[in-house]
């Protein structure tokens, strides 16, 4: 079977002692984390910040210590079905304002974890979500 990989992150912010997570709503609906396919050469965190860029305009900073995954099946018209692994960091920023790449985001919100996991379609990006968040309250409080 096919396989493809893609990388991004679990992008928040901090907004008076709360933390506030990007999510992205694809152009096909489904919510999610800012993420895309590696490129040739690329290591995987420089696909997970050349992705967040392209796809909400934020410049971040990534979280040493996070690193998941979440593999999936995966299917376009016409194609077999493949196998998507998708790497996913940590990363934060401040002070900025994201900005929806229109070709492949349909909007971009800020949520709290609760709002987020009721946002979420599928159990992989839901897990992906808790762990990050876990993980953000253990180490960064």
């Amino acid at each position: 079977m096919k396989t493809e990989k893609s990388c991004g992150a679990v992008v928040f912010t901090r907004e008076n002692g709360m933390i506030q997570y990007v999510i992205i709503r694809s152009t096909e609906g489904y919510y999610g984390f800012p993420k895309g396919h590696m490129e040739h050469g690329e290591s995987e965190k420089e696909t997970a910040l050349r992705e967040i860029k392209e796809e909400t305009g934020l410049d971040v900073l990534l979280i040493d210590g996070f690193k998941t995954a979440d593999v999936h099946p995966f299917s376009q018209p016409g194609q077999p079905t493949a196998l998507k692994q998708v790497i996913y960091f940590l990363a934060e920023f401040s002070r900025q304002k994201p900005s929806a790449q229109e070709s492949e985001i349909s909007d971009i919100q800020l949520m709290c974890y609760e709002k987020a996991i009721e946002s979420f379609q599928f159990e992989g990006i839901k897990r992906v979500l808790h762990e990050a968040d876990s993980f953000l309250r253990q180490h960064l409080s």
